[in-house]
């Protein structure tokens, strides 16, 4: 069984985060390494054989745009902040693996709005907080991805119709993906959804083969690399 692995990279990042807490680009992307290796392993604990076919990494490159913070009023370099070139060194790293695409969207600089955090909305609507008391912390820039939910699809599309696999599995939580799950699985995909242990939404549980993640709530791998075997970072 061929099987090909669809990582939301946004997705990814944000759980990982929860999960295993601030990790260096080199030590994050060996962590990703181990994270699809597991889904391989559970996959071949049927007694067939199992080849990775590819990994695919959704992401947008950090913004590169010059804005003044509402609060603060400072000129921010969002191409300069370590955040970015944390992002950059890590889109780095994954170019190195074998059996990796990374597939890059687009960041809309065009149309940065800034949003207040809910709880400070809630604060303000309380009369706990006023305008002139907020912070910069209260305030983050919010800015859409664009390219990556179609880069996915398109991909899902691509790999059921030329039949490069036999499984997917996404990793993601996102129910616009409901389209390209129910074409694959119409084309005799098995299509598998890891939402690293996030709820999803009953309409995405309703057209996928099956809802598995290979974390645990402890943040520990279920089928991690066996005691013995080579480490070596790269896919098989």
């Amino acid at each position: 069984m061929r099987i090909a692995i669809m990582i939301d990279g946004a997705f990814f990042l944000k759980r990982a985060h929860h999960y295993w807490g601030d990790l260096p680009p080199k030590r994050m992307s060996v962590m990703l390494f181990k994270y699809y290796q597991s889904h391989v392993r559970h996959s071949g604990k049927r007694g067939e054989r199992c080849d990775l076919y590819r990994i695919f990494f959704y992401d947008c490159p950090p913004p590169n745009i010059k804005i003044h913070h509402p609060v603060t009023k400072q000129i921010i370099k969002f191409g300069d902040s370590p955040s970015a070139n944390w992002r950059r060194d890590l889109h780095q790293e994954l170019r190195g693996l074998r059996k990796f695409a990374l597939r890059l969207g687009q960041i809309d600089e065009n149309n940065p709005t800034w949003k207040i955090s809910g709880q400070t909305v809630k604060d303000i609507c309380s009369k706990k907080v006023t305008a002139e008391n907020l912070t910069e912390a209260d305030v983050k820039l919010d800015l859409r991805q664009k390219g990556v939910d179609m880069r996915i699809g398109l991909d899902i599309a691509s790999v059921t119709f030329k039949k490069q696999a036999d499984q997917i599995i996404l990793i993601s939580g996102d129910s616009d993906f409901v389209p390209a799950a129910k074409l694959a699985r119409r084309e005799g995909m098995d299509f598998i959804l890891d939402s690293m242990n996030q709820k999803v939404k009953p309409e995405l549980h309703e057209h996928i083969d099956g809802l598995f993640s290979v974390v645990g709530n402890d943040g520990k791998l279920k089928y991690p690399q066996p005691d013995g075997e080579r480490r070596k970072h790269y896919a098989p």
